[in-house]
């Protein structure tokens, strides 16, 4: 049933277990999934992304929420548009009292999200409306966040701009990665959305609309974002490196060299005049790169991997490359 924008839902008491239709894709999802199919709750089918080939060879993978799913034993739909009449058909068979979608990569259609009887709900990656989009979690990172959190809305057919259910505020942590960050705000939106359900169901959620005027957006990242522009500050160089662990990953070319960033620290203030990218030194005490970075800041590559190479200690990379104070990043 629908609900008044900015009033308590008006649903029918019903201890009974729900249906579920569950939209899921990414790792993100995947405890949101756990969650509810260690609930009393029914998952009638799980809908995910079409199989892609990834890799060197094109090998066909599944997605996480699919390989979670048929670890459950559950059901599992890929409809290439979720907005195909022969899904919507699939749909209304099911006829689901509930929708839960989280991180699914596709906007869902009105015809879809009127569809089950209490209604569609969305676990979002931020603090809604800050960082809507595909890629709330390392926008977060990249901008220097010392706190983010999951939402839980009520869906629309449009980009993340639905009600207000719930929030949970999580911290950053100065070494917190998007892989790290990922899963603590995944572990977070799983109890949060069997919370928000525990809402729906008594006739206590409340719908608070979003203020569109302080909405920012998150677009999905490119690889070029990994590029490392030495003119940042050390602690922009850091949260860029973090951000884009595990994927794209971030890079660096020196003597003709591609890099692979994995893993930094930032120095105290430095003194001496340098270009920004330029290798300060390279220490036994840390195993690692200095370079310098704008706004007289430093940063310690600590981890590294060269083309074709493996994950190491930056020093034992630099030794190899022969590099020495005074080398330029490109």
């Amino acid at each position: 049933m629908m609900t008044m924008k900015g009033h308590p839902t008006l649903l029918v008491n019903n201890a009974s277990p729900l249906k579920i239709l569950f939209f899921g894709t990414a790792d993100f999802a995947v405890p949101s999934l756990h969650a509810l199919a260690q609930s009393e709750h029914q998952i009638l089918a799980v809908v995910t992304q079409p199989d892609k080939p990834s890799g060197r060879g094109n090998r066909v993978t599944f997605s996480p929420v699919k390989s979670a799913a048929l670890e459950l034993s559950l059901t599992v739909l890929q409809p290439k548009r979720v907005r195909s009449p022969r899904f919507i058909d699939q749909v209304r068979t099911l006829n689901p009292d509930l929708i839960a979608l989280a991180a699914f990569g596709q906007i869902i259609p009105e015809e879809v999200l009127n569809i089950p009887r209490l209604g569609p709900i969305n676990v979002h990656g931020s603090i809604l409306p800050e960082l809507r989009g595909a890629a709330p979690i390392q926008c977060s990172l990249l901008r220097g966040d010392k706190r983010t959190g999951v939402t839980t809305m009520w869906m629309e057919p449009t980009l993340d701009t639905g009600d207000i259910l719930q929030i949970r505020e999580v911290a950053i942590e100065k070494t917190d990665t998007t892989q790290s960050l990922t899963q603590k705000l995944a572990d977070t939106g799983a109890q949060l959305l069997l919370e928000t359900v525990a809402a729906l169901i008594a006739g206590t959620a409340v719908r608070k609309p979003q203020d569109g005027s302080l909405a920012t957006f998150a677009p999905a990242i490119q690889p070029a974002d990994g590029i490392i522009n030495w003119a940042e500050a050390a602690w922009q160089v850091d949260c860029r490196i973090r951000a884009m662990v595990p994927k794209p990953g971030s890079s660096a070319e020196i003597k003709g060299k591609r890099v692979k960033i994995w893993k930094a620290a930032t120095c105290e203030e430095r003194t001496e005049p340098s270009s920004a990218g330029t290798v300060l030194a390279i220490t036994k005490e840390h195993h690692s790169v200095v370079v310098a970075t704008g706004n007289n800041s430093a940063i310690h590559l600590l981890e590294v991997q060269p083309e074709n190479g493996k994950r190491m200690a930056a020093d034992a990379w630099a030794r190899g490359l022969r590099l020495v104070p005074g080398d330029l990043f490109s």
